[in-house]
């Protein structure tokens, strides 16, 4: 069975998953999208109401904005980058996952990154952080500096929402995001192409 294969196979089994409350909410899941084995992976808190409507990821607002900032680097979810967030089921009033329901979704989410293989994850904010490294850590404090979790190179930073809310942010995870597009060609690509840096 290839990777894509499983990958389908752990979508399907999370559309009958009942573990936490979220999944009495929910329109349908939003399991991830995305290009496996390409180096990169983007994780991000949880779907809203576009989300759950459409069943992908990012395809909001924040979704936009998110596709602009892979695009600056050279990335994107059809090219070389797979998507997907700390839990599968949008929270009510798109309120923050709660510890239990984040470790409910944490055994997909895990079984995601074995499928997808990424030598760089980018975190999105505090609770893709604290959903998968450190349950105490701020994304502030966090942000901008290599984590290294089991082999995988982790850049935190500010969740695209975030940044519709404070533009001021934008210059930060640009910044972020430079470090990375630098480990893809170092650890990845070495003929990476980004028009911007």
């Amino acid at each position: 069975m290839t990777q894509l294969e499983k990958m389908a196979e752990l979508e399907q089994k999370t559309e009958n998953c009942s573990l936490c409350q979220l999944s009495g909410h929910r329109s349908q899941v939003v399991f991830g999208e995305g290009v496996l084995g390409k180096g990169l992976m983007v994780v991000g808190e949880g779907p809203g109401q576009d989300e759950d409507k459409q069943g992908r990821p990012f395809v909001g607002r924040a979704g936009r904005l998110l596709d602009l900032i892979l695009e600056s680097g050279g990335f994107s979810r059809e090219t070389n980058t797979y998507i997907a967030n700390i839990v599968k089921c949008r929270p009510p009033g798109n309120r923050t996952p709660v510890p239990g329901e984040r470790e409910a979704c944490k055994p997909y989410l895990l079984e995601q990154i074995r499928l997808a293989e990424p030598k760089i994850m980018v975190l999105l904010g505090a609770t893709a952080i604290q959903g998968l490294i450190d349950a105490n850590a701020k994304i502030g404090a966090s942000r901008g500096r290599w984590l290294d979790w089991q082999g995988i190179q982790i850049m935190p930073t500010y969740h695209p929402a975030a940044l519709l809310r404070n533009p001021n942010l934008k210059a930060a995870v640009w910044e972020d995001m430079k470090m990375v597009i630098d480990k893809y060609r170092e650890l990845v690509d070495p003929e990476h192409y980004c028009e911007y840096h």
